[in-house]
């Protein structure tokens, strides 16, 4: 999520607001596809833009990143009303998948860049980088009341977690911000693109010798 201006540098929040309109984007047509007026439309754009930034924020003690940029709210606002100009069919296919797994893994690297520098541990940074690539979409799911999105068997918050762990430690090693944030976005973005192309997914829990049953398929987590 977009953070201080003496954190990251112009052209990383410019991409920043990118991210926030594609995570918007995804919770403003869940609402389009289940008929929902503008205003739920607008609210599912703005809890899945900011939600994992919000609570990162507010477990590092920063100030809430959106409360004090106008175009965070506003960006959120305009992609709801672009959604509800045009028919889903528009957004359908993979091309969002893709998108979103973008957003996520920029969203895991600046979240544990900004949490490290707000002095946090390592080990905490990476989840504050896991929070907030995952928690926007988890909130879109819960208030939605549909399985969340952590609940489907291919792999996503592993692609969060690898980006922010190469993230923390590439800033551990002192190595230049621009190749860390590249290499560990890249990085988990890969991940996650094959995860989407060939429904990769880490094995699901399997109690002693209990034979596979069909719910084995549905994962969790991943």
């Amino acid at each position: 999520m977009p953070v201080d201006s003496a954190i990251l540098t112009p052209v990383v929040d410019i991409l920043d607001l990118l991210g926030v309109a594609v995570f918007a984007l995804s919770g403003a047509l869940l609402a389009a596809k289940e008929r929902q007026t503008f205003v739920t439309m607008a609210f599912f754009a703005l809890v899945t833009g900011v939600g994992g930034g919000t609570i990162r924020d507010l477990l590092i003690g920063a100030p809430v990143f959106w409360v004090g940029d106008a175009w965070v709210a506003a960006i959120c606002l305009a992609t709801a009303l672009i959604a509800w100009l045009t028919p889903t069919s528009w957004w359908e296919g993979r091309l969002l998948d893709f998108a979103d797994g973008l957003g996520l893994t920029a969203y895991a690297v600046l979240g544990a860049s900004k949490a490290m520098s707000y002095g946090i541990p390592p080990f905490p940074a990476i989840l504050m980088g896991i929070i907030t690539g995952c928690v926007g979409g988890i909130i879109r799911d819960v208030v939605a009341g549909r399985p969340s999105i952590i609940m489907r068997p291919e792999l996503y918050v592993t692609a969060a977690a690898l980006s922010a762990v190469l993230c923390v430690i590439g800033k551990t090693l002192a190595l230049p911000d621009a190749i860390t944030w590249t290499v560990a976005t890249v990085a988990g973005f890969m991940l996650r693109s094959a995860a989407i192309t060939w429904n990769l997914s880490l094995p699901s829990y399997r109690e002693g010798n209990d034979e596979i049953d069909e719910n084995d398929t549905e994962g969790g987590a991943a």
